[in-house]
């Protein structure tokens, strides 16, 4: 795309079709299709609400100890990393006077009945030694090394039913309403650019990482309706959607990562100068970008449904990465370069 006026700056034809290609894209009204299309179709499962979600009728119970995007606490025993090896070993306990063959131990050894090659002992008769060690008899002192722990960064964090959205529908505080016709659309009580953005538009952003509905859809919905009407309401916002951002990235559900990425596409087109101001907050948006940058499925020449029903997170990283540089002006390249490094400029090709 030829720029125009300068380095990062889309022509005006470009800006034009950029625009009307992501605001055309209704995601909050696909939801309930590929849900429909996931469950009556498919046969899939349509999940079990959380554990503090009674009914869309009840009231929420508390979320005490949980934090969305906190990694998962695990009580297994961790190896000890060896810096002359440079490996990862299981601490080896101090010998005893008891710890010798027996007759028969022989053959147990080559059967794999007295020892394990991960995990420990295959019998615990007179070792002495706890579970979750791997300590051979015959040497006495030498430890298995096994592989250091996963770091599973692509794994999904906690992400509990504590949204302020979710709080302030229950308690009736929202102006909108799920409006049932042969379209999915939000009932708004008041007129949507007349409402207070500074309050309203973050609470909404807050409750796009929510995994049920009506939450869910009102939550995106309301986004969508706020971010078409906005105007220049959008910009002065900008420093209060960045920890919704950021909480919904982390919890690193491709789900949620999908829609955020898609309502991020339409933030940037909404109004002048709003990618521009995103800049100062991209150590804080695209770190998750990275982690999932080249998540893409290789089927060969087979074809992957996902890129036309917007759930290639890998698709969405690299387009959304594509319009920050475009609307973010002459600094958008080298920052986002900083912390996505292999990111290439789409500019002037």
């Amino acid at each position: 795309h030829a720029t125009a006026s300068g380095v990062g700056e889309p022509s005006p034809e470009a800006r034009a079709r950029a625009m009307s290609d992501v605001k055309s894209i209704d995601v909050g009204g696909a939801l309930f299709v590929d849900k429909y299309c996931d469950v009556k179709i498919k046969g899939m499962s349509s999940g079990k609400p959380s554990v503090q979600s009674g009914s869309c009728f009840d009231q929420t119970r508390p979320t005490f100890g949980r934090r969305p995007g906190a990694h998962a606490v695990s009580d297994a025993p961790v190896p000890k990393y060896a810096a002359t090896t440079q490996s990862h070993l299981w601490p080896t306990p101090k010998p005893t006077t008891d710890r010798f063959l027996r007759k028969g131990d022989g053959a147990r050894v080559k059967s794999g009945e007295l020892f394990a090659t991960r995990g420990g002992l295959g019998n615990s008769r007179t070792t002495g030694l706890e579970s979750g060690t791997s300590v051979s008899i015959m040497s006495g002192s030498r430890s298995t090394p096994i592989a250091p722990p996963r770091a599973n960064a692509f794994g999904k964090r906690d992400n509990p039913p504590d949204t302020q959205f979710r709080k302030f529908y229950e308690r009736g505080d929202l102006p909108v309403a799920v409006m049932s016709a042969s379209k999915n659309t939000i009932n708004w009580k008041v007129d949507v650019d007349k409402l207070d953005y500074h309050h309203y538009l973050p609470i909404f952003f807050d409750g796009v990482r929510e995994k049920e509905d009506p939450y869910r859809f009102l939550a995106v919905k309301g986004v969508e309706d706020m971010l078409r009407s906005g105007g220049a309401k959008i910009l002065p916002v900008i420093p209060q959607l960045i920890i919704p951002i950021k909480t919904a990235l982390n919890t690193r559900d491709p789900s949620v990562v999908c829609i955020v990425l898609q309502l991020l596409q339409k933030m940037v087109v909404s109004a002048e100068l709003v990618g521009e101001a995103l800049v100062p907050y991209y150590r804080q948006i695209l770190p998750i970008l990275n982690v999932f940058k080249n998540k893409n499925v290789n089927l060969g020449d087979g074809i992957d449904y996902a890129q036309r029903k917007r759930r290639n997170v890998g698709e969405l990283v690299l387009e959304t990465l594509q319009l920050f540089e475009r609307y973010g002006g002459e600094d958008a390249f080298i920052n986002i370069k900083y912390m996505v490094p292999t990111y290439e400029s789409c500019v002037n090709l």
